[in-house]
């Protein structure tokens, strides 16, 4: 009788072409490695986020400060007013909620208010002087980079109190006077000059009685753009950006019991709540296209809503009288444009506000031979952030740009490393950025179930006055949102590499020190890179 066959059901490997810890040759190899964080990459300040997030956990909250003040003097403030893109980007904002970063930097920046925590003066000076034009954010942080650099630096402003718009457009229930006035006075400290109520008119003339050896172009937007609206004598227009530095500089304007705000940006939103705050009974905006279609950042147009602003979408204000507001109602075409139907209703309002936009106001700048614009901005290079005219450089609302607080303090720090390079006579090198570390790359097994921590908001029946309506974080709320940062592409010495080597290749080298690998005993396997939580290892081809 024959005897059954026997057959093996699991394959034999190929010893010669085999991979893996099975195989004589390894073909592949892991290797440390640091990836961008998201949150890093998405920062206009160009702050290390993740880093200062790391110390906060570590509870080194002074730490934390300073290393975020290496790339941004105002944490304070950006915790207030910064729309934050870091968490736009955040990659836990596909777990359960971006980390609530704002909230973590702006506990630092009150933290380091209420400590006395200042800057460390430079231990040298260059011998060299930079005029800065403008003490808004992105002024104010060349200053502060420029001197933390050793160069004499001197501000020269047009308004009472240095600040800009953070101080002229932004109401204290966003950005109380004290946070701002406190985070100012440490650049002075560092002795930066501040020359207040000074206009110029001509920057050669400026530059070369004060022997400015570089000068930094930071004026904001601080005109409104007009719109001429058929109205009776008795009726009373107004632009946003005059209303509200008129209410910051402690002005009470009658507005009357009906307010109308034409337009529908963040400044359109910060006035329209201004409004309700001066007593006005009800406040409108007016705005030609829909709400997704509307510059307001939602989170402002939220915030309005909830205040008792109301919408009118879809309308344009085509005559003004007293008490009333005649509009046209709007519909979209085809390709998602405005246009007229030609149907009108009326509307009640004793003010109406124009918040249809801002500009520079650069027309001193026009008579420099040389000096090219882009309507109001100037033109400059975009990698070093000089314009035609060698040695005056620009910034934050005086070039093409998008107009926040971040993207003109990153200007500002931006500026001050190439003006730095220039008076040296040192060229401008890119930095090569590491790879993205994104969603995808991560293993999540690590990470629980830890939702966003919430700030402490006044209730809308008490945001009569002009109290700030966002408070901040206790230090246990910020140490825990802290830790629900993933690290993205960067070490935490978790020892997962540690634990799950198979042959001990894997060697420790002290807290703060990482590990290496023992490449004699490493057989390419990849248990290490397959259980990292952060992708801090990569697997590459045998060298």
């Amino acid at each position: 009788m024959d005897q059954p066959t026997t057959r093996n059901l699991t394959h034999l490997p190929d010893l010669g072409t085999s991979a893996g810890r099975v195989g004589p040759v390894r073909l592949r190899m892991p290797i440390y490695v640091d990836l961008l964080p998201p949150c890093n990459n998405a920062c206009p300040a160009g702050e290390n986020i993740q880093e200062w997030l790391r110390l906060v956990k570590a509870k080194d909250d002074q730490g934390a400060w300073r290393e975020l003040t290496r790339n941004n003097p105002f944490p304070a403030i950006h915790g207030r007013v910064c729309y934050h893109p870091c968490e736009t980007a955040c990659n836990r904002i596909e777990l359960d909620g971006a980390v609530s970063i704002h909230s973590v930097e702006r506990f630092l920046g009150d933290t380091a208010i209420e400590q006395g925590w200042q800057f460390t003066k430079p231990a040298h000076s260059s011998g060299r002087r930079v005029l800065v034009i403008g003490s808004g954010p992105s002024g104010l942080s060349a200053a502060y980079h420029l001197a933390m650099l050793g160069h004499d630096v001197e501000i020269h402003d047009g308004s009472e109190l240095p600040g800009g718009m953070m101080r002229y457009g932004i109401p204290e229930y966003r950005l109380p006077r004290d946070v701002l006035d406190a985070e100012i006075a440490r650049i002075r400290e560092l002795g930066v000059t501040f020359v207040q109520n000074h206009k110029v008119t001509d920057l050669l003339d400026e530059q070369r009685a004060g022997h400015f050896d570089a000068v930094f172009v930071a004026i904001g937007a601080h005109l409104s753009k007009r719109v001429d609206i058929p109205t009776m004598d008795a009726g009373r227009i107004v632009d946003a950006v005059s209303f509200l530095r008129d209410v910051a500089s402690g002005d009470r304007p009658l507005i009357g019991r009906r307010v109308a705000v034409y337009g529908a940006g963040n400044t359109a939103m910060d006035a329209a709540r201004t409004a309700r705050r001066l007593g006005a009974e009800e406040s409108i905006v007016v705005y030609r296209r829909t709400q997704d279609q509307m510059p307001a950042h939602a989170e402002e147009h939220d915030e309005a809503v909830r205040e008792g602003v109301k919408m009118n979408w879809l309308r344009t204000i085509n005559q003004f009288d007293e008490g009333h507001m005649q509009v046209e109602i709007m519909e979209l075409d085809e390709n998602g444009k405005a246009r007229g139907t030609g149907k009108f209703e009326t509307l009640e309002a004793d003010t109406v506000i124009l918040a249809l936009g801002q500009e520079a106001d650069s027309g001193f700048l026009r008579s420099i031979p040389g000096m090219s614009f882009d309507g109001d901005t100037v033109n400059v290079n975009p990698t070093t952030l000089m314009t035609d005219v060698p040695g005056i450089f620009a910034g934050g609302d005086a070039v093409p740009s998008e107009r926040t607080v971040t993207v003109g303090v990153g200007h500002g720090k931006k500026a001050a490393t190439m003006i730095d390079l220039w008076l040296s006579n040192m060229p401008a090198v890119p930095k090569e950025k590491h790879d993205l570390a994104s969603f995808d790359k991560l293993n999540l097994w690590y990470w629980g179930d830890n939702r966003r921590t919430s700030q402490p908001e006044l209730a809308v029946a008490a945001r009569k006055a002009f109290d700030e309506v966002v408070g901040g974080l206790t230090e246990d709320e910020a140490r825990t949102e802290a830790w629900r940062c993933l690290s993205c592409g960067n070490c935490i010495e978790c020892d997962g590499c540690l634990g799950s080597c198979p042959e001990d290749a894997v060697i420790k080298l002290g807290k703060g020190n990482r590990y290496r690998y023992d490449y004699a005993k490493c057989t390419g396997c990849g248990t290490c890179y397959e259980q990292c939580p952060v992708h801090a290892i990569d697997m590459i081809a045998e060298r």
